[in-house]
């Protein structure tokens, strides 16, 4: 008899709840009903990617290395970044910062929160409800600063062993693409 991970314990639970995997699809933008990648992805480490969900703009979250693997992000435009340590890291993120990928790209929290509170007054009671949810599930999140923190550590680590490539078939051959680091300045990661 195989143990249950907490990364697939946690998957499963989201798979199951639908209220839970709606929440997550909105405000978190993390949908376990878009599971396929753009693209047929590998890491270069040879580390085996498993798609646990999807965004509305084509990216894609994966388990890397197996059930308790650490979550990359892959976007569609070819880039790439581990963003937690496992799934439960990645979805505290996803579910209290929603705006986690502008917080690479400089962003404070406080921008993050401005911005999406422009655009959607509900958003507090949606994360509200969201985070009720999982601490439930016995997820209660961290500070908001100490979300950045594992973020940035995780993202961090994204080159080179958790770098995505795609294999690529054309009139001139077979090659290799790599995926870009989806934060180029590391050391800003969601500093100001």
């Amino acid at each position: 008899m195989s143990v249950m991970s907490e990364n697939e314990a946690l998957l499963r639970r989201i798979e199951s709840d639908e209220t839970l995997a709606d929440l997550l699809v909105w405000p978190g933008d993390f949908d376990i009903g878009r599971r396929e990648p753009v693209e047929d992805v590998f890491l270069a480490s040879g580390m085996s990617l498993t798609p646990v969900a999807g965004d509305d703009a084509g990216g894609t979250y994966f388990l890397c290395g197996g059930a308790d693997g650490p979550v990359l992000y892959g976007d569609s435009e070819g880039n790439g970044a581990l963003m937690a340590a496992d799934l439960t890291q990645a979805v505290t993120l996803i579910a209290a910062l929603p705006y986690w990928r502008d917080l690479g790209h400089g962003w404070s929290i406080e921008e993050g929160e401005e911005s999406l509170g422009e655009d959607h007054p509900e958003l507090p009671e949606y994360r509200a409800e969201l985070l009720v949810l999982l601490a439930g599930l016995g997820i209660v999140p961290p500070s908001n600063e100490r979300l950045v923190e594992r973020f940035r550590t995780a993202a961090r680590r994204t080159v080179p062993d958790f770098q995505l490539q795609c294999r690529h078939d054309d009139a001139h051959g077979v090659y290799v693409s790599t995926y870009d680091p989806l934060f180029k300045d590391f050391a800003a990661l969601g500093s100001r």
